[in-house]
């Protein structure tokens, strides 16, 4: 295969994911969108269409395939390695009430959205179903980490452990991949009629989700710029996606295992950090510049990553 086939079979994969974002961008601009119907989507899609994506990919799977423990256990070591790897680099190179922020910015990716949807465009079933695992561990890791870091440069603000445990218990992504691991692991059998609507319904989640966060972007707020923003913006989608893909390589993971690994690494800020950030008194402004930077960066980072990890034979 020549590079230019490689480069435009990259193409394919990002490229169907990324167009929706900025598809989300223009809606907004004509104003065919606006912010309620951005709200109304996000809350749909996350309390309805994404859980059901999860849970029908999960139950359609083999699970002695999507269930692979060693890739779990890394991907969860990984995440708290560059959870400290950011707050280490932010503790001599970020002031003090920043800091929580900028690593929460550069570690928590959005998996559930934008890593899924490159995995399912790269991998299909199995990037549908072993990502849906590898989300149901990183939601826990990502909004726990998340509460002791910005709570650590909060001094204010109370940190509320009973809270945050029954968020995350009802959690409807978590409860989409505990309800599903049943009916996976002793193959119970659902009507067609019902899998068929579920697909309906699923279906909508990546581009409705993709235009959501497309029409949530502010160039006007990336103009501004701020030192610390592009910092963090730059660990996300450079230093840490090298970092840990590189390990992953050296642990032993190839092919379609270490392609789904980086795409969840290589994935832009989640904007669900933005929501915490506002909820605790950080800085939401620049939590807000972080997300939009990523978001922007990720659809060239990521497609050169899948390109360059394809020429070098690694996925």
């Amino acid at each position: 295969m020549s590079l230019v086939e490689l480069f435009s079979r990259t193409l394919d994969i990002t490229l169907p994911v990324f167009a929706m974002v900025f598809i989300g961008l223009g809606l907004k601009k004509l104003g065919w969108i606006d912010g309620a119907f951005v709200s109304t989507a996000s809350t749909l899609v996350f309390k309805g269409t994404l859980p059901a994506l999860i849970f029908l990919s999960l139950i359609k799977a083999d699970l002695q395939v999507a269930l692979d423990v060693e890739l779990l256990l890394f991907f969860a070591f990984a995440t708290l390695g560059q959870f400290l790897l950011s707050w280490g680099w932010a503790h001599y190179r970020v002031p003090a009430a920043d800091r929580g922020v900028y690593v929460q910015g550069a570690f928590r990716g959005n998996c559930g959205v934008v890593g899924l949807a490159l995995a399912a465009g790269m991998y299909g079933n199995y990037g549908l179903s072993t990502g849906s695992l590898l989300l149901g561990v990183v939601i826990l890791m990502f909004n726990i980490l998340s509460v002791i870091v910005l709570s650590s440069y909060q001094p204010e603000q109370s940190t509320n452990w009973r809270s945050l445990s029954y968020s995350l218990v009802k959690n409807p992504l978590i409860l989409a991949v505990l309800v599903a691991l049943p009916f996976t692991a002793w193959e119970i059998p659902l009507p067609s009629w019902l899998m068929t609507s579920g697909d309906y319904f699923a279906s909508l989640t990546l581009p409705l989700a993709l235009i959501c966060i497309g029409a949530t972007l502010s160039v006007r707020e990336v103009r501004k710029g701020q030192a610390v923003a592009f910092s963090a913006a730059g660990m996300k989608m450079l230093v840490l996606p090298i970092v840990a893909t590189i390990a992953a390589r050296l642990y032993g993971f190839s092919g379609r295992e270490l392609g789904l690994l980086f795409l969840f690494f290589a994935s832009p800020t989640a904007a669900a950090s933005f929501v915490m950030v506002k909820a605790m008194g950080g800085n939401s402004a620049l939590a807000a510049n972080i997300i939009a930077l990523t978001t922007l960066m990720a659809s060239l980072t990521v497609t050169l990553g899948i390109f360059g990890l394809s020429l070098l034979g690694w996925i």
